[in-house]
């Protein structure tokens, strides 16, 4: 009974140790990455993911709009070979349109909230009264 009373002391005193120590003022806290980690700038990293993914999504479409073309040119009449290229056709277009539409967004965003997303970092800008 004393081990749980104890857990549950030092469970319920816990928040109250975060809050003391979060809004102290003169507590400094240094924390060195380690000598293996080569990334250090997380958001440039995010950045950069976001970038490659949606590049790799536009070529990726381009591919499959070429392949539906060469698929509709090799046919030769065949209707089920015709549908699906048009098949393949269509869902490269609406591919494309999703990677577009999704930079677009992207820009939307940096250009009403200032976070500059796309431009090598993720930076976040600081509230004004700071």
């Amino acid at each position: 009974m004393k081990k749980i009373t104890a857990i549950t002391t030092e469970l319920l005193a816990l928040p109250f140790i975060a809050k003391t120590v979060a809004f102290a003022d003169d507590v400094t806290i240094n924390v060195t990455p380690p000598p293996q980690l080569k990334i250090t700038n997380l958001g440039k990293l995010i950045s950069s993911l976001i970038s490659l993914f949606l590049i790799i999504a536009a070529l990726s479409s381009f591919v499959f709009l070429l392949w539906g073309g060469i698929q509709w040119i090799t046919s030769g009449g065949d209707k089920s070979a015709l549908d699906a290229a048009k098949n393949r056709i269509t869902a490269a277009l609406l591919g494309l349109l999703i990677t577009f539409a999704a930079y677009a967004i992207f820009l939307v965003v940096e250009q009403f909230l200032g976070i500059q997303i796309l431009g090598g970092t993720l930076t976040i800008p600081s509230p004004i009264g700071n």
